[in-house]
């Protein structure tokens, strides 16, 4: 009995000292005790300043639900077959977005902004660049056909519009008054996956990547002063909405710089004050109207600074004058460092290619230089590039011009040569849908269009403008060292 008396005391003194262990050790080693609470966040709630100063929960939904509804998945389409030469070469957004198809018909996809009720939509001109027909998917999946109002290659924007009234829009803010740092989100349709919203931050403004007019032969007349921002951009993004947490539209999501041609990071998109000039723009002239100042700039750093004795350490150097310069003749001088226009300080030229950007000609602006070390400010009245105070037209559409070809007489020894009676030589071939949708050659004699006799360049002129949008056309002739006939065709 007393064995199992003393068994069972070590048994209890074991146990109180296994207790007594396991406690010693939990708090020595705190990181092993596990606790769970039901019905508490994870973390402190974030707050945000409103327009009123309020400090409010940061909260994305209310904007999302209010953005979603404006932003449309566009479709474009190119009928025809296309020359691989011409696609890589002339397009800048290959690397970021990726090559289009390069023969036979084609289709590209990306987003588009509503910006009033009766149907207009900003976009990329990159995302409805050629397309013959461009198809618009509205939130609710309604879907109709859209009209290019006009585009503005210089800034990657155009203009469509559909016929439909009282559609969700969103309104312009002031992109001059957003702050990095600012929460932003990015609202489109990557990769067809459609009406999606990712959020960021503003990482930096007046941003410029040189992507723009790349190989336009006639100069870089780009205006990049780009938003860049984290919020996730993917191809199919182009056109999408960039917002601040009310829903105003801040900026057009335009490109993404990436190893991969994915996220990584960086996006970019055009601000929303230069969006609505080009915008306002195309709606009333039918073309862009810019402001033409007609100088050379580059952004002072501490090299510049010191290689030519500046006083000041930002601002635009002004290297040289273009011809019509507005600048030079206002008074402005090489070697003069522009500090401000306006009320607006400037720190470098791209804020001075965007400041100038937004203005049209006849308009008038107050420039403050640094010249030797002293502010002056010279009045100077912006002309278009042509040295006029006045607006731009828009250029007429028609069937002829569409199709992109100069044409000739021909000497009738020629015709006799080939055994014609008649016929009109394509002297050159531009960027129009004969070079777009045909293999014809420069010197093709055309002889018939549609089975009609051709005896003039007025005559063939005739024929094609009373051609309708979808009609068939076939262009019958021949080529003087290639003599049988050909035919090329082509819908208008």
């Amino acid at each position: 009995m007393k064995k199992f008396g003393s068994l069972f005391f070590a048994a209890v003194l074991g146990s109180a000292c296994t207790i007594a262990s396991f406690q010693w050790l939990d708090k020595k080693d705190p990181a092993t005790k596990l606790e769970y609470l039901t019905g508490v966040p994870a973390s402190k709630v974030a707050y945000r300043v409103n327009e009123k100063g309020e400090a409010v929960p940061l909260d994305f939904t209310a904007a999302a639900e209010k953005v979603m509804p404006a932003v449309v998945f566009i479709k474009s389409t190119q009928d025809g077959p296309h020359r691989p030469e011409q696609t890589q070469s002339m397009d800048p957004f290959r690397e970021f977005f990726g090559p289009r198809t390069p023969q036979g018909p084609s289709q590209s996809s990306g987003s588009g902004v509503i910006i009033n009720a009766d149907g207009y939509i900003v976009t990329n001109n990159h995302v409805v660049q050629d397309a013959d027909v461009v198809e618009v998917t509205l939130y609710d999946n309604r879907a109709y056909k859209a009209e290019v109002i006009g585009i503005d290659p210089d800034t990657d924007l155009a203009l469509i519009k559909i016929n439909q009234k009282d559609l969700p829009y969103l309104p312009f803010v002031d992109s001059d008054k957003a702050k990095v740092g600012e929460w932003v989100l990015a609202v489109g349709n990557p990769y067809n996956l459609t009406s999606t919203v990712t959020a960021g931050i503003i990482s930096a403004k007046g941003r410029n990547i040189s992507i723009l007019n790349r190989n336009n032969g006639e100069g870089n007349t780009a205006i990049e002063s780009f938003i860049q921002t984290d919020a996730a951009i993917n191809p199919g993004n182009s056109g999408g909405a960039l917002v601040e947490l009310n829903g105003g539209l801040l900026g057009i999501n335009t490109a993404i710089a990436s190893p991969t041609g994915s996220y990584s990071g960086y996006g970019f998109a055009v601000p929303s004050n230069i969006v609505s000039k080009i915008v306002e723009d195309l709606i009333k002239f039918g073309a862009v109207q810019r402001g033409w100042l007609g100088v050379s700039v580059g952004s002072v750093n501490s090299d510049l600074a010191k290689e030519f004795d500046l006083k000041v350490n930002e601002g635009a150097y002004i290297s040289g004058f273009a011809e019509h310069s507005s600048g030079k003749e206002a008074g402005l001088k090489e070697g003069d460092v522009v500090v401000k226009i306006d009320e607006a300080p400037i720190k470098s030229s791209t804020a001075l290619i965007e400041y100038i950007g937004r203005h049209r000609p006849g308009d008038k602006v107050n420039m403050v230089v640094n010249r030797k070390g002293s502010e002056v400010t010279i009045p100077v009245t912006l002309k278009n590039r042509d040295g006029k105070a006045e607006a731009v037209t828009a250029a007429i559409k028609d069937e002829v011009s569409a199709l992109g070809v100069q044409l000739e007489e021909i000497d009738g020894k020629v015709l006799k040569k080939l055994d014609l009676d008649h016929g009109v030589r394509i002297k050159a071939l531009g960027n129009g849908k004969i070079s777009k949708y045909t293999d014809m050659r420069e010197g093709f004699i055309v002889s018939k269009v549609n089975d009609q006799p051709v005896k003039s360049v007025k005559e063939f002129n005739e024929i094609v403008k009373k051609k309708k949008p979808g009609d068939l056309v076939i262009f019958s002739g021949t080529y003087e060292d290639l003599p049988r006939e050909f035919n090329y065709a082509l819908r208008m």
